[in-house]
C-alpha cells in the first residue's frame, strides 16, 4: 500500500483526499477526505482575474490540508488546479501562494487532462479493481447499484466553471471540457454588480442559461459522440446534491449518495424546485451545503440539459471523481 495525497483546486471548491492506495488489487482506502467551499472562480468570468478574497479563502483551505497531510504521513501529494485558475490572468499569485504553503506547484491541468482523471477515479469500481468503500453499497433488487450497467460509459464532471464529458469502457476513448458550470452560468446570467438580479429566476434568465447549455453541448457532441452513451455516471457537487435531495437526507452522506440511480423524472421534478425556489427555501434543504445555495440550480439545469440531450433515463451518481483519479495518478 502506498500512501498518497491528492488536491482538487477547483472554481466553487478545494477538496483534499489521503488514502492508501494498492495497485495490485486497485483498493484505494480513504484516511482523509474533506471538501471547503472557496469559490477560487469568484469573478472570473467577468474580470479575468482571481479576486483577492477568493485567494486568501483557497490559501486558508490550502493551511488547514498541509496539517492534515502531515499528520497523516502522506508519501507524495499532487495539487491539481482546474477552470478558474486556468482562466486567470493572475494565476501566478495563486501558484506562488500554494508552493509557499504545500511545498508543492499546483498543476494547471487542461480540460482533456481534467476528463482523464475523472473518468478513473470514476469508473475503476466499475470497470476493474473495487474499491473498499464498493463493498458497503447496499444491494437494490438482488443486483446492487451496479447491476445492469453497460458500456459505454459517459462520465460528466459537472464542475463550477467547466464541465468534462469523457467517453469510455476500460479506457477513454473521446474527451471535451466546456465552459459550463454551476458558478459560470450563476454568474453570467443571474447575478449583476455581485447580487443576485432575480430570485427565484425569471423565465427570461432560466432560458439564456438553456441556450448557453446547448451551445455547449453542441460544441462536446463535436469530439465526443454523446448518443453512443449506454450509462451515464454524474460526478462532482450538482450532482450528489441532486441527488441527495432525491433521497430525502436529513443531512448529506456520501456512503449513501454513493452509486444512487436517479431516473430522468426526478431530476426534472428537483430542478424545477430549485430553479422556482427563493434562496432561503433552497439553504433550508437539509442536505445542501451553505456553499451551493446560490449555484446549485443552475448545476442541476445542466445536469437535465445532458440527459435530456443523449436520452438518459437515470444517472449514476459517484462520489468517486477527479480527486481519485488523481490520487491513483501518484502510484
Amino acid at each position: 500500500m502506498k500512501r498518497v495525497a491528492a488536491i482538487d483546486c477547483g472554481t466553487n471548491s478545494i477538496r483534499l483526499l489521503v488514502a492508501d492506495l494498492d495497485p495490485a488489487t486497485g483498493e484505494l482506502k480513504d484516511l482523509d477526505r474533506r471538501m471547503t467551499i472557496v469559490r477560487l472562480g469568484q469573478g472570473v468570468d467577468r474580470t479575468g482575474r482571481l479576486a483577492p478574497e477568493a485567494l486568501e479563502r483557497t490559501f486558508a483551505a490550502c493551511r488547514e490540508y498541509a496539517a492534515v497531510i502531515e499528520d497523516l504521513g502522506a508519501e507524495s501529494l499532487r495539487f491539481v488546479a482546474t477552470s478558474a485558475s486556468r482562466d486567470a490572468e493572475n494565476r501566478d499569485d495563486f501558484v506562488r501562494g500554494v508552493v509557499d504553503i504545500l511545498g508543492v506547484e499546483p498543476e494547471v491541468i487542461t480540460g482533456d487532462q481534467e476528463a482523464e482523471f475523472s473518468f478513473t477515479g470514476a469508473t475503476k469500481e466499475l470497470t476493474g479493481g473495487e474499491t473498499a468503500g464498493a463493498e458497503r453499497l447496499p444491494a437494490e433488487g438482488g443486483g446492487g447499484r451496479r447491476a445492469g450497467l453497460t458500456t459505454p460509459y459517459l462520465v460528466v464532471d459537472i464542475g463550477g466553471g467547466s464541465t468534462e464529458f469523457v467517453l469510455g469502457s476500460d479506457s477513454v476513448r473521446a474527451a471535451r471540457s466546456v465552459d459550463i458550470g454551476c458558478v459560470r452560468m450563476t454568474e453570467r446570467h443571474l447575478v449583476r454588480d455581485g447580487k443576485i438580479i432575480a430570485d427565484p429566476p425569471g423565465e427570461e434568465q432560466v432560458s439564456a442559461i438553456k441556450a448557453d447549455i446547448a451551445q455547449a453541448l453542441d460544441e462536446a457532441a463535436e469530439t465526443v459522440p454523446l448518443s453512443e452513451a449506454r450509462t451515464l455516471v454524474g460526478l462532482a457537487g450538482s450532482v450528489t446534491t441532486v441527488a441527495a435531495i432525491a433521497l430525502n437526507l436529513t443531512e448529506y452522506d456520501s456512503t449513501a449518495i454513493h452509486h444512487t440511480r436517479i431516473p430522468l423524472p426526478q431530476v426534472r421534478d428537483i430542478t424545477h424546485r430549485l430553479l422556482t425556489a427563493t434562496h432561503e427555501e433552497r439553504a433550508a434543504i437539509p442536505s445542501m451545503h451553505p456553499g451551493r445555495v446560490d449555484v446549485i440550480a443552475a448545476g442541476a439545469l445542466v445536469l437535465l440539459s445532458i440527459m435530456e440531450r443523449i436520452g438518459a433515463q437515470e444517472v449514476v451518481v459517484s462520489e468517486h471523481d477527479i480527486l481519485d483519479g488523481i490520487a491513483w495518478s501518484c502510484v
